[in-house]
């Protein structure tokens, strides 16, 4: 028998889980550099021939199986990867780089390719920079092939597993199956990171902050996850898995009274309603949601049609997503955030080059509003949709006037051009924006004059606000949701709806705290949206309270100059009502 060993992390997705350890690593960007012999040049000429090979028969059946399932114009992208493959002078430059600089095919692949896309990519010509992505793309699987490795992604497991790595990427979760993948568990990350917020959509019990994690876990081992507590337990002994038996039996008489919630409304004590809904990634999230209870979609996330692929989704299979979801949450609304890739959500066509900042950077409308192209396909997707529910859209990162204005003046394009298609459209789809950067809630009472909603994205605007990168551990101290200056931010927005007449929810993470949800209550927020598996405890915290209470615990929060005392007024109102959750 193996020693037990004992991981103490963040907590970030709840539940209790036991499976076999999947140690993933995801290739390199770079590379290994190895210096080769004279009469070893051959051999590596010959590696090369054959990786490339490999790749143009990859290439062909990737491209069949897509122009078969999604027609020829999504298949004409593999065409141009083809042309990457049999470029006669990127390949000549390959090889002389490799007999100049007597280095392995590999390294002198990447080097030359990572130069050529480069050159491109600052080229105005908008084909020589798609010409670019499609170097850096392929490059990466040629390289894949010299190294004899495969895709290496979460979508091959094939049984359960706990997966444990040092980061997930949006693009790594974005191939998890939930009956494949039963937990996470990480070294980086917090409570905020990607990876924390899509194992609580996915309902998954996760563990993030889990250091030097990689050197002590074996593939295979067999691991306990208490994602309660944010212990990772390796070869747990048999007096562990009884205790972790009868807690987990107790968790489960707690949920099971959360579920006879579902039907119940979202009302504080005094009679205010408080609309609850689901943030989804995937069409396939709504039945969690709606057995969740949610009063509807407060977020849906559309990147995730993005992620994990390496062609953009067409309209026909956008608008086909969006009308599955519309259709499955009626009579309740649906609210669809538009494209929002960049910072750590990035799809190799668009992102070729690496950014000093990418959370300041090219995401979000300002892809949109520079890719007018990919905007109006999921635009024009997202009206088709419209007449099939209560379909709402909103814009993200917006900063100032200028961007909603020019968003909007796309919107009217496509429905100008689905009129004369004669598609028909819901022509009253409410507009929203999302609040997550302080100067749009400087700036509210404008916005309010043109949008029908606000929705506050609070894990970036708490980032934004206090200068804290959300996934940065070395300073997570600092990212504070209970801040001063978030709540008067928070206070500015609620304020700028209320006299415009419009209303006002949270779909970030504070929005699933229960620990805050008197806070925003007292604030007056009108709708919070979380993830599916939280939202039933925040239905329990809603019934719980008063919202005359809440309003006089944020009016005292607001005279508050710290944060940490705001936490601990929220905390006592919590544990006051509904400690047992706690």
């Amino acid at each position: 028998m193996k020693s037990e060993l004992r991981f103490q992390g963040v907590a970030v997705s709840p539940g209790i889980v036991r499976g076999t350890a999947y140690v993933y690593r995801p290739d390199e960007d770079l590379p290994p550099r190895t210096t080769i012999r004279d009469d070893q040049v051959a051999g590596e000429i010959a590696r090369l021939q054959e990786a490339l090979a490999l790749t143009r028969r990859q290439i062909i059946e990737l491209h069949d199986r897509v122009r078969e399932s999604l027609g020829a114009n999504d298949a004409e992208i593999f065409e141009a990867h083809l042309m990457v493959v049999e470029d006669g002078v990127l390949i000549d430059e390959v090889q002389k780089t490799l007999k100049r600089e007597l280095c392995n095919a590999e390294h002198a692949f990447h080097t030359v390719a990572h130069r050529y896309a480069k050159s491109l990519a600052a080229l105005e010509d908008p084909y020589f920079r798609e010409r670019a992505a499609d170097i850096h793309d392929i490059s990466r699987r040629i390289v894949r092939n010299l190294l004899g490795r495969t895709t290496g992604g979460l979508s091959e497991l094939k049984t359960p597993h706990v997966v444990i790595a040092h980061n997930l990427t949006p693009s790594d979760t974005a191939q998890i199956d939930r009956d494949i993948v039963i937990g996470f568990c990480t070294e980086a990350g917090g409570k905020t990171s990607h990876t924390a917020i899509m194992a609580r959509s996915l309902n998954i019990p996760a563990i993030v902050g889990l250091h030097e994690l990689l050197a002590s876990v074996e593939n295979g081992a067999d691991v306990l996850v208490d994602g309660y507590s944010g212990v990772l337990i390796v070869h747990p002994s048999e007096e562990t898995l009884s205790q972790y038996g009868a807690l987990q039996a107790s968790k489960a008489a707690m949920e099971m009274r959360l579920t006879e919630l579902r039907e119940t409304a979202s009302t504080t004590q005094d009679g205010r309603h408080i609309i609850l809904s689901a943030n989804i990634e995937q069409p396939e999230d709504i039945e969690q949601a709606q057995s969740s209870g949610a009063e509807g979609v407060g977020l849906f996330r559309t990147e995730f049609l993005y992620l994990g692929r390496e062609d953009l989704p067409s309209e026909e299979e956008q608008t086909a997503a969006y009308i599955s979801v519309a259709a499955a949450a009626r009579p309740h609304a649906v609210i669809i955030r538009t494209l929002d890739l960049g910072g750590d959500k990035l799809h190799d066509t668009l992102h070729t080059e690496t950014e000093e900042n990418p959370f300041l950077g090219w995401r979000a409308i300002r892809v949109c509003l520079e890719r007018t192209d990919i905007f109006k396909t999921q635009l024009r997707a997202i009206l088709r949709a419209s007449v099939h529910g209560s379909i709402k859209i909103m814009f993200p990162m917006i900063s100032g006037m200028p961007e909603l204005r020019q968003a909007k003046a796309i919107l009217e394009e496509c429905r100008g051009e689905l009129e004369r298609e004669g598609v028909p459209f819901d022509r009253e789809m409410e507009i929203g924006m999302m609040i997550e950067i302080p100067s749009a809630a400087m700036i509210a009472d404008i916005f309010a004059k043109e949008v029908d909603f606000f929705s506050l994205g609070t894990n970036d605007l708490v980032q934004y606000t206090v200068a804290a990168d959300r996934g940065n551990e070395h300073i997570a101290h600092l990212y504070e949701p209970t801040h001063p200056a978030v709540l008067r931010l928070i206070r500015k927005t609620v304020e700028a709806a209320n006299a415009a007449g419009i209303w006002v929810g949270v779909c970030g993470e504070m929005g699933g705290d229960i620990v805050l949800t008197p806070l925003l209550v007292g604030l007056g927020i009108d709708e919070l949206s979380c993830g599916s598996a939280v939202l039933p405890r925040v239905k329990r915290a809603v019934r719980s309270l008063d919202a005359a209470a809440c309003r006089k615990l944020a009016a005292e929060a607001l005279e508050c100059a710290d944060g940490s005392e705001i936490l601990a007024r929220c905390e006592a109102v919590a544990r006051t009502h509904y400690g047992d959750l706690l």
